[in-house]
């Protein structure tokens, strides 16, 4: 058996991107997403500022406001117009190559979807009922659901994106260029896990944080290349950030659209270490589910 034999399925991903998988094309496609992001990103700082006030940049910046989270979740949209220039430009592959067949995936992610729906319903009736302290409310409910539709649709570009970039372009070009299922595997997920650190908002907590966003990069790396298509990971990250970003958000940053926030900041480790352990327990099962709702 060879190292990426227990994978068919990435096969499909990986083939259109073969023929041109040298490291220096995967090095300047990443050069290339950084460029296109960012400067878009910048151009809409510009011209937000036109309108507002670097003060309010900083609050959107923190998503501490609907508005001010809705337009940083949307800034993700530019990850995939810069993966789809390099894709094509270096890679000679189309956009959607990189995502799969669009009814498999369509078909995988809404059966995913309701899956870690299913989990996540039964972990919010099963004791305990809070969190050693009472939520404490952020949204009136009414204001919640009126912006409901626009948190989703937020959501799921920005969860869209990070999977283009990480288990998408990086892990495919990867995938192409090497066969042993560690460097592709392994490599995309632990710069997915630096790319959550964050010190400022989680202190002493800020590497367990990481760590824990390494796992479940190594997740959905797995789940894509058991797929076949990009579908389970969007899922399972969908489903995931609802919870933490719409429904239970952090005190520290990104709360604009809760309807409760947690009784602890991420950097309260006496309060944060324990959950977390609920969190890769709760993450391990998604990942169970999501292969369940995959198996052809």
């Amino acid at each position: 058996m060879t190292p990426g034999s227990r994978y068919p399925a990435h096969e499909d991903l990986v083939a259109p991107g073969r023929s041109r998988s040298q490291l220096w094309r995967l090095l300047l496609g990443l050069g290339v997403i950084a460029m296109v992001s960012y400067g878009l990103q910048i151009v809409t700082f510009l011209v937000l500022l036109g309108f507002t006030s670097v003060e309010w940049l900083l609050v959107m910046e923190r998503g501490r406001t609907p508005i001010a989270m809705l337009i940083l979740l949307a800034t993700f949209g530019f990850l995939p117009l810069g993966v789809g220039l390099a894709a094509r430009l270096l890679h000679n592959r189309s956009f959607f190559s990189l995502i799969g067949a669009p009814g498999l995936t369509v078909q995988q992610f809404i059966r995913t979807c309701l899956g870690g729906t299913a989990v996540f319903a039964v972990i919010m009736v099963l004791p305990p009922y809070d969190f050693g302290a009472p939520l404490v409310a952020n949204l009136h409910w009414l204001t919640w659901l009126g912006l409901l539709p626009l948190s989703l649709l937020a959501v799921l570009v920005q969860v869209s994106a990070e999977e283009l970039v990480f288990r998408g372009y990086l892990q495919q070009a990867l995938a192409a260029r090497f066969s042993h299922p560690v460097i592709w595997l392994g490599l995309p997920s632990a710069l997915f896990g630096a790319a959550h650190y964050m010190p400022q908002e989680a202190g002493d907590n800020a590497w367990l944080l990481c760590l824990w966003a390494m796992g479940f990069g190594l997740l959905m790396a797995d789940l894509t290349a058991r797929a076949g298509t990009l579908g389970p990971a969007i899922a399972v990250h969908f489903v995931n950030n609802i919870v933490a970003l719409l429904i239970l958000g952090s005190p520290s940053s990104l709360f604009g659209l809760a309807l409760y926030l947690l009784p602890y900041e991420m950097s309260d480790v006496a309060a944060l270490r324990p959950w977390l352990w609920v969190d890769c327990a709760t993450m391990l099962v998604l990942w169970l589910v999501a292969r369940l709702a995959i198996r052809r």
